[in-house]
């Protein structure tokens, strides 16, 4: 039997204008009739004598399991973004993120300060990118360190088979659970109200026994300020720490510099102000160090060490979270069951996850698309999921709720991941709802799942088939 899946859609989409009652008497003969005037080779049966039929399957037919799932080792250095603050909420708990990078000499030499020149002071600069998580009605504080030890790229499972790295991890980096010693005491401190749309910048004012320290390496010459790998044996670099009281987690673009401020009297008499910068020496070496504290929530358990907790022992709750490395793990118990029936051919496969507008507002934004990534057994993302036939990574857009009480949602056409289950490769393999790998590193965008009337995440997966 052969059925034109498309036109039959077609079909149905024509009759939904008539009154139900009239759908009920009248529907076998108009889709016959619909059938026929698509004008194609169609071969359909309505006798009952045959074993061949076309049927949907009901949303609650494929079981759906969720879980919110821990992943380690996910690399938050060389994206370009400084995150720097703390936000929280009731549901999943707080973020912290501390900021670490290596400073090198720029462009500064010997000359770059005149002989007669004097010190005034030193500032630490950073820029704004826009991005921020929380809220920013309140005020914010930073605090700026030196560091103490020297920061180091690391190597995860190098040279392991390709299963036991995640997709994302291509090489030596510096991960969000990583942490170098720092002075507790600060070089400079700054409060702030983060107008982050308009903010241009901001100057933290630092100790002047460590700038004009600095200032007379420079005008002596010192080989401590001659090449960067001098300067960083020397100066190790700074870490940006968030107020406790902090509400939001901020983003920097990583156009960074410690600046010296100086005087002189030119030849002309005039008073005149320079500035030496020191700037990011290797941008490899500045990631974010991201800390999550779930105490007080039905996440409170989730770790490294536990990192797999089910739905059923947190209310129903599931969530992903940028930087953190949270993400919602998706199993389906019986679906390749149905896929190895050979009996059926499956037309259209959709999943859909929702989540309710009170998570989405002016200061936590839903994430504006999510991905998929194919986990082996052991919990390691191996794969992203395409868009179908292509090479492209499949992105699902955030669509937001209707004036008629559905929610917002995400969707993926998942009709080649059904085809690739029944390999070898995919077996005990889980599918991890994510950030794109951009965000996963660089932002802490949340994402919670709406729940069912019975405490279940509302994460379905649709299939139409056509049954021989």
């Amino acid at each position: 039997m052969r059925i034109d899946y498309i036109c039959i859609i077609q079909f149905l989409s024509m009759i939904r204008n008539f009154k139900r009652r009239s759908v009920q008497f009248l529907f076998s003969a108009l889709l016959l009739i619909g059938i026929s005037a698509c004008n194609k080779d169609i071969s359909l049966s309505l006798d009952n004598s045959r074993d061949e039929s076309m049927g949907i399957v009901p949303v609650d037919s494929i079981q759906v399991n969720a879980s919110t799932y821990q992943l380690d080792d996910v690399p938050t250095s060389g994206t370009g973004v400084i995150l720097v603050g703390k936000n929280s909420n009731t549901t999943t708990g707080s973020v912290r993120s501390t900021s670490y990078m290596r400073l090198g000499i720029g462009n500064i030499t010997t000359a770059s300060i005149p002989t007669a020149a004097q010190y005034d002071s030193i500032t630490f600069v950073l820029k704004p990118n826009k991005y921020f998580y929380g809220d920013t009605t309140k005020t914010q504080t930073i605090a700026v360190h030196e560091v103490k030890e020297q920061i180091t790229l690391k190597e995860i499972n190098s040279g392991s088979d390709i299963n036991e790295r995640p997709v994302f991890v291509s090489g030596a980096a510096i991960y969000n659970n990583q942490k170098f010693a720092y002075n507790p005491n600060a070089l400079g401190t700054l409060s702030f109200r983060p107008f982050v749309k308009r903010l241009d910048s901001l100057a933290v004012r630092l100790d002047d026994n460590l700038g004009s320290t600095l200032f007379s390496m420079i005008k002596e010459g010192r080989s401590t300020i001659s090449s960067n790998q001098n300067f960083i044996d020397y100066f190790k670099g700074i870490a940006i720490v968030p107020g406790e009281n902090n509400t939001a987690i901020i983003g920097y673009k990583d156009t960074v510099s410690m600046q010296i401020h100086y005087n002189f009297v030119n030849a002309q008499g005039f008073k005149v102000n320079g500035v030496a910068k020191f700037n990011l020496a290797d941008k490899a070496y500045q990631f974010n160090n991201i800390e999550a504290d779930r105490t007080g929530t039905a996440f409170s358990a989730l770790s490294i060490a536990n990192p797999e907790l089910t739905s059923s022992v947190t209310d129903g709750d599931v969530f992903l979270e940028g930087s953190t490395g949270a993400v919602v793990k998706i199993t389906f118990p019986t679906l390749l069951a149905l896929v190895n029936d050979p009996t059926v051919a499956i037309n259209k496969a959709e999943l859909v996850i929702e989540t309710e507008s009170k998570y989405h507002n002016s200061f936590f934004n839903s994430p504006s698309s999510v991905i998929l990534m194919v986990a082996n057994g052991y919990g390691n993302p191996m794969s992203i999921v395409n868009s179908p036939f292509s090479t492209t990574v499949q992105q699902a857009t955030y669509i937001g709720a209707n004036d008629f009480g559905a929610n917002a949602k995400y969707t993926f056409n998942l009709i080649e991941y059904l085809n690739n289950i029944k390999k070898d490769s995919y077996y005990k393999s889980s599918l991890f709802l994510s950030l794109p790998t951009t965000g996963l590193f660089s932002n802490t965008d949340r994402l919670i799942v709406a729940k069912d009337e019975n405490n279940k995440p509302k994460i379905k997966l649709n299939i139409l088939y056509t049954k021989f």
